[in-house]
């Protein structure tokens, strides 16, 4: 088992280019089937790595290769894989039970 906090600490690299994207800031999680559905990468900083511009890779966790030690290895096309704009995302409504 492996925990966020250790996952949060990884370098995220894409194996397909040897691109550096990041670390990992958050994660979908699918709470209904209790599974870890993708991560969550901030872009390229800007501005002491202060800024990030509001975009954000999100990395399917079928898209993982491997998690080392130090690092996760991902597949992912970027130039057809877009990055996601974090500054125009919602999450959905809460559903309220009664």
């Amino acid at each position: 088992m492996i925990k966020i906090s250790e996952l949060q600490s990884k370098d995220v690299v894409n194996v397909s280019d040897g691109r550096k994207l990041g670390q990992i800031h958050d994660l979908e999680v699918d709470l209904h089937q209790g599974e870890i559905q993708a991560l969550v990468v901030p872009g390229e900083s800007r501005l002491f790595g202060l800024w990030s511009g509001g975009k954000e890779w999100v990395i399917p966790w079928n898209q993982i290769v491997k998690i080392g030690t130090d690092v996760i290895l991902v597949r992912l096309n970027t130039h057809s894989h877009a990055e996601r704009d974090s500054s125009h995302f919602s999450p959905p409504a809460p559903s309220h039970r009664g």
